[in-house]
C-alpha cells in the first residue's frame, strides 16, 4: 500500500507540473490575439502567484483539517475547472478572472506533498518526485506546440491539460483510503508524530535561517518562472525563431530540470543537500554565461537547457533539508512560509523583467538572471554559516 501511495504521490506531482510552463508557451500566440502588450504575460503570472501564497500560507491548517489527500484532490480539481476556463476565454481579461482558482488550487497542495514527503520518505524520493513535477512542465509546452502546429488555437492546449488533470483528480478521489496509513521510510523523521501548536509567522521569521531560506526560496524561484516564462519570448524577439518552433524549444527548459532531478535522486546518495545545491548554482552559472554568448540560435537554446539542469537540484534539495535544518516539528510551518515566499519571487519578479523587457529590451534577460542567482547564492552560504554557529 505504501508503494501504491507513493505512485499517487509521484502523479500529483506531474500535475502540478502540467500547466506550470504553459503561459510561456501560449503567451506569443495569446498577446497578439488579444492586442495586449508583451509584458502582460506578467499580469495574469501575478495574480496566479498571489493565489498560490494565500493557499500556501494556510496549507498548515487545510491538511490538518482534510488531510493531505483530500487537499491534493480539491487542489487539482480547482485547477483543472480553471485550465478549462482558460481553452474558453476569449479576452485577456477572461484570462485574469480564470487565474484567481488557478493559482488558489496550487498553493496548498504544493506546500503539503512537499512536507509530507520531506518527512515520510528518503531523499532521493523527493529529487524524483520532483523529476515528475518536471515531467509535467515539459509536456505541457509540447501539448501547446502540438495544438498550435496543427492549425489549433492556444486554447485548444489548455483544452487538453485540462482533460488530463480531470482523470488525475478522478485517480486522487479513488486514492483517498490510501493516505490514511503513514509511511516512515526516512530514519530521521521515525517517531516524529508529534503535532505541536502552529507558529506565527512572526514567530517563524525569528527563528534562526529562516529569513536566509525563505529569501532563497524567493530568488530560486523567481529565476525558475522567469526563465520559463520569457524562455519563449527571448528566442522570438531576440532571436528571430519563428512563434511554434519557440513554443516547442521553451519546453527544453523544463526538460533540463526534469533530467537533471532523475540524475539528481542518483546524486545525492553520494553527495550531500549542501553540495547538490551548490553545483546546481554552477551549472546555472554556465547556463546564463550561454545564453550571453552571440553565437546562434542553438547555443540559445543549450542555454535554456543547461539553465534547467542547474535549478534541478535545488528546489528539492533545500525543502528535503528543512527538518534537518530547523526540526521535524516545525517543517510544516517553515516549508509554508517557504512556499509563500518562493511564489512571492513568482509573482513579482516575472513581471518586473517583463516591464524592462518591454520598457527597455528583452536582450537583458540573462543579466537579470544571473543578478538573482548571486543573491541566492549569498543567502544560501548565509544560511549554511549560522548552522555552523549554532552547532
Amino acid at each position: 500500500m505504501v508503494q501504491l501511495l507513493l505512485a499517487v504521490i509521484y502523479l500529483s506531482f506531474i500535475s502540478l507540473g502540467l500547466p506550470d510552463s504553459l503561459l510561456g508557451s501560449a503567451w506569443p500566440s495569446i498577446y497578439k490575439e488579444f492586442g495586449v502588450s508583451v509584458s502582460y504575460a506578467g499580469i495574469i503570472s501575478m495574480i496566479i502567484a498571489l493565489g498560490t501564497i494565500i493557499s500556501s500560507l494556510q496549507s498548515d491548517r487545510l491538511t490538518k483539517k482534510l488531510g493531505t489527500g483530500k487537499v491534493t484532490a480539491i487542489s487539482v480539481a480547482m485547477t483543472a475547472a480553471a485550465l478549462f476556463g482558460f481553452s474558453v476565454s476569449h479576452s485577456f481579461a477572461a484570462l485574469c478572472l480564470w487565474a484567481i482558482p488557478y493559482g488558489l488550487g496550487a498553493g496548498s497542495v504544493d506546500a503539503s506533498l512537499n512536507n509530507y514527503v520531506a518527512l515520510h520518505y528518503a531523499s532521493r524520493h523527493m529529487s524524483w518526485l520532483h523529476c515528475m513535477w518536471g515531467v509535467g512542465a515539459s509536456v505541457g509546452p509540447y501539448i501547446m506546440g502540438y495544438a498550435l502546429s496543427g492549425g489549433q488555437s492556444w486554447n485548444m492546449g489548455y483544452r487538453y491539460i485540462s482533460y488530463l488533470q480531470i482523470v488525475l483528480t478522478l485517480i486522487l478521489i479513488v486514492s483517498l483510503p490510501l493516505w490514511q496509513k503513514r509511511p516512515q521510510e526516512t530514519k530521521d523523521n521515525e517517531g516524529t508524530k508529534k503535532e505541536d501548536a502552529p507558529l506565527s509567522l512572526k514567530q517563524i521569521i525569528r527563528i534562526p535561517g529562516a529569513k536566509q531560506v525563505m529569501i532563497m526560496f524567493f530568488c530560486y524561484c523567481a529565476l525558475e518562472q522567469t526563465a520559463g516564462l520569457w524562455a519563449s519570448s527571448y528566442m522570438v524577439l531576440h532571436r528571430g525563431i519563428d512563434t511554434n518552433t519557440a513554443a516547442s524549444y521553451a519546453s527544453l527548459f523544463f526538460i533540463g530540470i526534469t533530467i537533471g532531478r532523475g540524475v539528481s535522486g542518483f546524486l545525492t546518495i553520494k553527495l550531500s543537500d549542501v553540495q547538490m545545491i551548490r553545483l546546481g548554482q554552477g551549472i546555472i552559472l554556465v547556463g546564463i554565461a550561454a545564453l550571453m554568448l552571440p553565437l546562434g540560435n542553438m547555443v540559445t537554446v543549450a542555454g535554456f537547457i543547461t539553465v534547467g539542469l542547474g535549478c534541478a537540484p535545488i528546489y528539492p534539495c533545500v525543502i528535503h533539508s528543512t527538518p534537518s535544518h530547523f526540526g521535524a516539528d516545525k517543517s510544516q510551518a517553515i516549508i509554508g512560509v517557504q512556499m509563500a515566499s518562493a511564489y512571492v519571487g513568482t509573482c513579482l519578479m516575472p513581471p518586473l523583467f517583463g516591464l524592462i523587457a518591454n520598457h527597455i529590451s528583452i536582450t537583458l534577460l540573462p543579466l537579470y538572471l544571473f543578478a538573482i542567482l548571486i543573491l541566492m547564492f549569498c543567502m544560501h552560504e548565509f544560511l549554511l554559516k549560522i548552522g555552523k554557529e549554532d552547532a
